[in-house]
């Protein structure tokens, strides 16, 4: 099945369709290093380096190996997510969702697209903020072009931890078919497996353990290319693992508070616990901000990959801080690959699909 990607970053959405059997036959993004990193790991596809805004049929009609718009089975992708983010509740100075220019811009570019490619189904991603009420407006634009276009719609906010991925990451999926209603896979993991009758059958979260214990070896232990904390490292040593700064805190019983109860983000000094899924890895690298490494030290790329479960040969350029933007900012690709699965299955089992003309 053909696929079109847009706001593709290095390609963690587009690897999982692949491994479900979808093939990307044009890509894009407006980031240079997503570009290259994307070129690396897939040689040969299309890809446009410029705003999705710029796209138009005749561009578009570019795709390759055989797709022509008509015969397009997915578009997929994730417009920039910070206009939608939970950050912006506290940012007050800067505009949310359409009101922001990135968020109405990005938005409208994607159902553009849509409208030009029709293809028979579709998958747009985002945090879990776009599904909060303050952001009606964004999700009724996308629902309301969508059904004008014929398409059935279902939506959901899903935890990448329910789905075997080491990381407790919520996300908005919103996704449309012409012909049935996708239904969202099962999940199966949780974190209390057997607490209820639903999930008696399901495995246990994956660990951040799990995912990069064996990267921590006695020769880079001492890594101080990856120093924490700041002038709070000592304090971050004294935080149990998969605890963060409330740890510090009279609230929490410390006889030598540091800080005050909720005063600083909820990620200030987060450390992991080896036991537990890790929590969201962010798109900014950061020497107090977790997740932070149980071993008092910010974690490597290594581990940041591991933990959105892409393969550890995947290719990445930039600075170290641009190649964690690329990863923090992906679609778990094991995540891409169970609902573009469930998706592909789902398509093959209708009867066969006539392209109309866009």
């Amino acid at each position: 099945m053909k696929a079109v990607s847009l706001f593709s970053g290095c390609g963690g959405l587009d690897l999982g369709l692949e491994r479900a059997s979808f093939e990307v036959v044009f890509a894009s993004d407006l980031d240079s290093y997503c570009a290259a990193s994307y070129e690396l790991n897939f040689p040969g596809v299309p890809f446009y380096e410029g705003t999705a805004g710029d796209l138009n049929r005749e561009l578009l009609a570019q795709v390759s190996k055989g797709a022509t718009l008509g015969s397009i089975d997915l578009l997929a992708g994730g417009p920039p997510c910070p206009p939608f983010s939970k950050s912006r509740f506290y940012r007050t100075d800067k505009p949310r969702g359409l009101e922001d220019a990135v968020g109405e811009e990005t938005i409208n570019a994607y159902l553009t697209v849509l409208a030009a490619v029709r293809p028979r189904a579709f998958i747009l991603e985002n945090v879990a903020g776009l599904a909060y009420k303050v952001h009606e407006s964004a999700v009724q634009l996308i629902l309301d072009t969508a059904e004008r276009l014929g398409y059935a719609i279902s939506k959901e906010v899903i935890n990448a931890a329910d789905y075997g991925v080491p990381q407790m990451r919520e996300r908005f999926f919103v996704v449309g078919m012409l012909e049935g209603e996708f239904e969202f896979p099962e999940p199966t993991h949780a974190k209390e497996p057997g607490s209820t009758p639903e999930n008696a059958h399901r495995l246990p979260w994956a660990t951040a353990g799990e995912a990069i214990g064996d990267l921590d070896t006695e020769e880079n232990a001492d890594d101080t290319g990856h120093f924490a904390g700041g002038k709070y490292h000592d304090l971050l040593e004294e935080i149990p693992p998969g605890d963060n700064y409330l740890y510090l805190t009279a609230k929490r019983g410390h006889p030598n508070p540091q800080f005050e109860w909720r005063k600083r983000y909820w990620s200030f000094l987060l450390k992991l616990g080896p036991d537990l899924p890790s929590w969201t890895i962010q798109a900014r690298r950061s020497n107090n901000m977790g997740p932070l490494h149980w071993r008092n030290r910010i974690l490597r790329i290594e581990e940041v990959m591991r933990l959105q479960t892409f393969p550890d040969d995947w290719k990445l350029t930039g600075t170290t801080e641009r190649q964690w933007r690329q990863v923090g900012n992906a679609v778990p690709p094991l995540l891409a690959e169970t609902l573009g699965s469930a998706l592909s299955d789902q398509l093959a089992g209708l009867e066969a699909y006539e392209p109309q003309a866009a």
